[in-house]
């Protein structure tokens, strides 16, 4: 995906997808980058206190879904009052599909659920974590309209997905208050770019309706 506009977490987070027409956060995904060096005092995330929002659309932005996905573990790392590294891990095996979000009679949450674990999607048998690792933090000048409220920083990471990592770089509001530190976050990625292909084949048309664009919404939060 050229485009990020979560978790996510997974990375996974994980994962949240939007409409082609909307307008997307100011982010980009690049191959690869050096991880930046844990340093100074080093707070583990709170597991209980974070998420990974995901949120996606077929084409034209009918039949949204959305819904959650579990913050494992992590660390950031604090060095002069400022978040200079750290990493969060994102157990796939929980994604879950809000019901409020699948509106037709014939569907069910739970049946979503299953496709989005099986190999067309997250084969989370074979990957059941995702992982997130920054690569830098720079303070933002100006942040783009529609970024998380409050946006701070540029935030860059390794995003890892089915066992292939990408660079994310996106706007963040990133906090760090006594004892404890925070990193909120929405951006869109394109799935097709970690290789999830499912529903983007021109030949089929049904399938050519899924969006391949994927919203992410995080809030990692980590304390002492």
């Amino acid at each position: 995906m050229k485009k990020i506009s979560v978790i996510a977490l997974v990375g996974v987070g994980l994962l949240v997808a939007s409409c082609n027409s909307k307008e997307k956060t100011d982010t980009s995904v690049a191959t690869e980058q050096a991880v930046a060096e844990s340093k100074g005092e080093v707070l583990a995330v709170d597991a209980a206190a974070s998420v990974v929002n995901w949120k996606a659309f077929h084409k034209g932005g009918f039949a949204p879904r959305w819904g959650t996905l579990n913050v494992k573990s992590g660390d950031l790392s604090i060095e002069g009052g400022q978040v200079v590294a750290g990493n969060f891990n994102i157990d796939m095996t929980s994604i879950k599909v809000d019901p409020a979000s699948v509106t037709e009679k014939d569907k069910k949450p739970a049946d979503l659920e299953a496709h989005l674990k099986n190999p067309d999607f997250f084969n989370v048998e074979k990957n059941p974590t995702s992982d997130f690792k920054i690569t830098s933090v720079a303070d933002l000048k100006e942040a783009p309209a529609d970024a998380v409220a409050g946006a701070n920083k540029t935030v860059s990471g390794n995003l890892t997905l089915l066992g292939k990592t990408m660079n994310v770089t996106f706007p963040a509001k990133v906090d760090v208050v006594d004892n404890t530190a925070a990193i909120q976050a929405k951006f869109t990625v394109n799935r097709t770019d970690w290789g999830i292909k499912f529903g983007t084949s021109e030949a089929d048309p049904a399938e050519w309706m899924i969006s391949k664009d994927i919203e992410i919404a995080i809030d990692v939060k980590a304390k002492k």
